[in-house]
């Protein structure tokens, strides 16, 4: 993990995914024995509306119930959400921004007008190919994973499969490979 203390922010749209890949991203470091923290604010509860979600991955217990106002690492499931301010609230130039998009990670940090890392994917592309719908959720958690270093790939897949294997088999594999495709994509990148 990066430090002992690491806060993550996700920000998606009611229905995709946002509350699930906070979820998965704690249960795979509790499983390497830290301390997690996860959870979601609604904004109207419907789908389609705005939402956030937070996780704390910690080596001590966290005591603190509050929303991450000054996230280590934001997660963008939705591009069409990039342009919203709250996306890049309590940013510091250490945060590291992954986004869900097709534009090259130079002309988001152009359009965004931050000083923070900024790593674009096209998860929604990755999704479709294996699920044939855009849940995106799962391609932006590996990759947070993988760039955070909370949880190891096999503590992610372990998760992973366990989470959607009760919607069924084919769509519990067909996350696990979006997530193996997404960590080997980064392993390149070094």
């Amino acid at each position: 993990m990066q430090s002992s203390n690491l806060e993550i922010r996700f920000h998606g749209r009611g229905g995709e995914g946002a509350k699930s890949a906070a979820q998965l991203i704690a249960e795979a470091a509790l499983l390497e024995g830290k301390f997690v923290q996860a959870f979601p604010e609604y904004g109207p509860e419907r789908s389609g509306a705005p939402v956030a979600s937070f996780v704390r991955i910690s080596d001590e217990e966290i005591t603190t119930h509050q929303p991450v106002v000054v996230p280590d690492f934001i997660g963008v499931i939705n591009n069409g959400m990039i342009l919203f301010p709250e996306i890049v609230e309590g940013i510091k130039p250490s945060s590291i921004i992954v986004v869900n998009s097709s534009l090259s990670d130079e002309e988001l940090k152009k359009k965004l007008k931050i000083n923070a890392k900024i790593y674009s994917i096209n998860a929604s592309e990755i999704a479709k190919r294996h699920l044939g719908m855009n849940k995106a959720n799962t391609a932006i958690v590996a990759a947070i994973a993988y760039l955070s270093k909370a949880a190891t790939l096999n503590s992610i897949i372990e998760v992973t499969y366990n989470l959607f294997k009760r919607k069924s088999e084919e769509i519990a594999e067909a996350n696990v490979a979006i997530v193996k495709e997404v960590w080997n994509l980064f392993e390149t990148k070094k």
